[in-house]
């Protein structure tokens, strides 16, 4: 395997140090006060997008020297490799082509999968537009009104966030989710729901994931003590998988199975078959705008230079911060309540690709990487945890992301969401001073002794880096456009890091210890080598089971 050139080795870090040690103590209200094009020169749009970036703490000779990183690195090749599947994940020696999944002609060199998912996508408006249409019956012959995705990580977050985020394009039948093993989420689900009328949506592509296969278990059972027979299984089961003979075994027949390639990482699957309930949950018109989103956003990214790219942008703003100025965190902040699900969404796209300690050559690494990720809805994230955005002693780089418009019919509550938005933005970057919180206590009628006690209290630092997402409204081609938008921005930030974005053998090791001690629980396998700590607690599982 050929030695990687990690961020330390590169030739332009050192300049881009230099630059961050001066920028340190600057402060973001004089980098608008001497440059007054300042917001236009750090606002870049594409699919439907605005993104600016003109609160980042940096100014135009930093921007240069991340941008010499860029051309070093040669991010516009990058890009090239992965949007023409190039084995960019060298690990298991396979392409990361889910950009395909959205492609409406065939990239070069990719005609036969390209005529693979077109003929996934057939089959994919076919249900939607059979259980829409209501010709899927269960089987007491009632119409399916209810689905049911199973899966769980990218099987379930991204189909999940699709269908939540929008609802306001939803039709008449509902899509449900159910992901943690945990009896309680199935059974929540199952409560409102009746089993005549409900179908379920296996998501799994190897048939064995423990948490899928095990609610799949219990869903078909429920099914089963309503009164359906092993052959009226079929009416109210599909699978998205390769393993057909696993499938059918279950009693889902491969008519009712649509395919997911090993070229399709997880996090990455929704524009696959994995995002079938959200087809059907939007209906399929709708569910091809979102593909379309997805599609400008890559086509930006393979065309624009990373002075004007939007996912580079992104991404050499995120390792500025990162590995320059020491943040090792990252706050995502939806003001759209419909976008609620996007942080948890992004938590498992940025950490499960680049939490990584070495680089695609097995070395370990020398820098940061994959800062944590963290967020939650506007307003209240401003209720719980933004007095640490403004006063913590952790400096937390933000994206805030905004949509123009409502789909709710109440432009004025949300013209106040937008107010709330914009003065956080403003509060993070201006702050306020000893003197300004002074001057503000004396002036509610505060005596000059206990003003200068609380004034340290009421300060705030300010000059916290953050970026401003918006759009004129979500909509399917607008969140298509910005889950790809944060997909790429993923990849070139391992691309800078100088690691493998789409493996995660942290995953596994999990799974394998999981098995093994559940088999010590239940008796099939002997507990070995095993710490004392978990003998402790296997030991006190089974006493609570007598």
């Amino acid at each position: 395997m050929s030695r990687t050139v990690q961020l330390q080795e590169r030739s332009s870090y050192a300049t881009i140090k230099s630059h961050a040690d001066r920028l340190t103590g600057a402060n973001l209200n004089n980098l608008f006060d001497a440059d007054a094009h300042r917001v236009e020169k750090m606002v870049t749009r594409a699919a439907g997008l605005e993104l600016d970036c003109s609160r980042q703490l940096i100014d135009d000779s930093a921007l240069q020297a991340l941008l010499a990183l860029a051309a070093e690195v040669d991010l516009t090749q990058q890009a090239a490799a992965l949007l023409g599947g190039k084995p960019v994940n060298n690990t298991e020696s396979r392409p990361a082509l889910h950009s395909l999944l959205r492609a409406s002609t065939p990239p070069e060199g990719l005609s036969q999968p390209y005529q693979e998912v077109e003929q996934t996508r057939g089959l994919m408006r076919q249900w939607a537009n059979r259980i829409n249409n209501g010709e899927q019956v269960g089987f007491s012959g009632a119409v399916i009104t209810d689905v049911v995705n199973i899966g769980i990580g990218g099987s379930d977050l991204g189909p999940r966030l699709v269908t939540e985020a929008l609802a306001p394009f939803s039709g008449a039948v509902a899509c449900h989710y159910v992901a943690n093993v945990d009896p309680a989420d199935l059974q929540g689900t199952l409560l409102d729901l009746n089993p005549e009328t409900s179908l379920f949506i296996i998501c799994s592509k190897s048939f064995r994931t423990e948490e899928t296969l095990t609610n799949g278990l219990a869903a078909r059972d429920w099914v089963r003590q309503a009164g359906a027979s092993d052959e009226q299984l079929a009416r109210h089961f599909l699978a998205i998988t390769t393993n057909l003979e696993a499938a059918a075994d279950f009693g889902i027949p491969a008519d009712n199975c649509l395919p997911i390639w090993d070229w399709v990482g997880g996090r990455y699957s929704v524009w696959s078959a994995v995002g079938l309930s959200s087809a059907i949950a939007l209906g399929w018109d709708a569910f091809e705008n979102f593909l379309a989103g997805g599609e400008a956003m890559d086509r930006h990214f393979a065309d624009a230079p990373p002075a004007e790219n939007l996912p580079m942008l992104l991404s050499l703003m995120e390792v500025w911060n990162c590995n320059f100025l020491g943040a090792g965190n990252h706050v995502v902040l939806p003001y759209d309540q419909a976008l609620a699900r996007f942080p948890d969404f992004l938590q498992q796209l940025t950490m499960e690709s680049n939490g990584k300690n070495v680089g695609r050559d097995g070395r370990t690494l020398a820098c940061e990487s994959g800062p944590v990720l963290w967020g939650a809805a506007g307003t209240m994230g401003q209720h719980s945890f933004h007095q640490l955005l403004h006063q913590g002693t952790h400096v937390c780089p933000a994206d805030f992301i905004l949509p123009l418009t409502t789909h709710t019919g109440m432009p004025e509550q949300h013209s106040r969401l937008v107010a709330n938005c914009l003065a956080q933005s403003r509060a993070m970057m201006v702050g306020r001073s000893y003197e300004q919180s002074l001057q503000s206590l004396l002036d509610r009628g505060v005596d000059q002794l206990q003003a200068e006690e609380l004034a340290p209290h009421l300060a705030m630092p300010g000059n916290r880096p953050h970026n401003i997402i918006s759009m004129q409204a979500l909509t399917p081609h607008t969140l298509g456009a910005i889950i790809a938008l944060y997909e790429h921005r993923t990849y070139i930030s391992g691309q800078l890091w100088g690691l493998n974005p789409f493996d995660q053998w942290g995953v596994e090791l999990g799974k394998e210890i999981g098995a093994t001690i559940h088999a010590a629980m239940t008796g099939e396998a002997k507990a070995e080598d095993m710490d004392p700590a978990t003998l402790h607690h296997i030991a006190a599982w089974k006493a609570s089971a007598d």
